[in-house]
């Protein structure tokens, strides 16, 4: 299976109202905002979409309102990865029926299984269904790290896995996945900094947060390297590096969701555990906001 789910993509937040309930409405015009402002695709329900308090329904919910609003312009990728190999199963085939253009799964958490545990776990929910599947690689917050080795073998062994968001940090493992992974296995990259880096190893693109803010840089940025104008990519990396930086100065989602609000890209706040920005984070993401012209 052979599938382009684009350059560019953006880890959505899901907007939440005054009572932290999925705002759908919000949501749709978020959608349409990012696709007009530099995204190729969308990815739902991830880290940045506060995946772990999302319900199931409002997942799907969630899945199909945006393909509604965007679907044919632009790629959404459902996250229904878990720990749970059963529910990421029964999540995966309900959000088929969404119209979703692919899925999202998670190395899963917790339980940390090893590698021949998480080859079965990946490869039984691929083969659940007809969809293309981006595996997504975050050592920092699953406890586990999956292996070239055996991205590689499920890429061989499934017809649909067909990408890999890796957040691993480690150019070394992007440069093993390239040298393991057929040439139209897009990697992606799972960090907006390290979208340069990954770009020179062979990656595709990025799947990233800061691309709510400014997109339309990104989307140039990676366009320039593409092209072969290394110094013109360079150059914009540098001028957006403190933005990528900036929208981790706590917890994600918690600055990207404060900056949208900051911008008047109504998004609410965030569901417990994760806290509300404090004030001196909030002095420094204002600041940095107002430096590059964003509000």
């Amino acid at each position: 299976m052979t599938v382009d789910f684009g350059r560019v993509l953006t880890a959505m937040v899901t907007p939440f109202d005054k009572n932290l309930q999925v705002d759908i409405a919000q949501a749709k015009k978020l959608a349409r905002h990012l696709v007009e402002n530099g995204s190729d695709g969308l990815v739902l329900s991830g880290t940045t979409g506060e995946s772990p308090t999302l319900t199931k329904e409002e997942k799907l919910e969630l899945f199909k309102a945006v393909v509604e609003e965007v679907g044919g312009d632009a790629v959404v990728i459902a996250g229904t990865g878990s720990y749970n190999t059963a529910e990421s199963i029964a999540l995966t085939e309900a959000a088929e029926k969404t119209g979703v253009d692919g899925v999202m799964l998670v190395v899963p958490y917790y339980n940390k299984p090893n590698q021949d545990g998480l080859y079965s776990h990946f490869k039984a929910i691929a083969n659940s269904t007809k969809l293309p599947v981006m595996l997504y690689n975050i050592p920092s917050r699953t406890g586990i790290n999956v292996l070239p080795a055996t991205v590689a073998k499920l890429a061989a062994d499934t017809g649909n896995i067909v990408a890999i968001k890796e957040a691993a940090g480690n150019m070394d493992q992007v440069s093993e996945l390239r040298m393991l992974l057929p040439d139209n296995f897009a990697i992606y990259s799972g960090d907006d900094s390290l979208t340069m880096p990954m770009l020179a190893l062979g990656a595709k693109g990025i799947v990233s947060v800061a691309a709510h803010i400014i997109g339309d840089g990104i989307q140039e940025m990676v366009q320039a390297y593409i092209k072969g104008n290394v110094s013109v990519a360079s150059r914009l990396h540098k001028e957006l590096f403190p933005i990528f930086k900036g929208m981790f100065i706590t917890t994600n989602p918690v600055a990207v969701k404060t900056a949208l609000n900051l911008k008047g890209i109504n998004v609410g706040g965030v569901r417990l555990p994760l806290p509300t920005i404090n004030d001196q984070d909030m002095a420094k993401l204002r600041k940095l906001l107002a430096d590059n012209n964003l509000i």
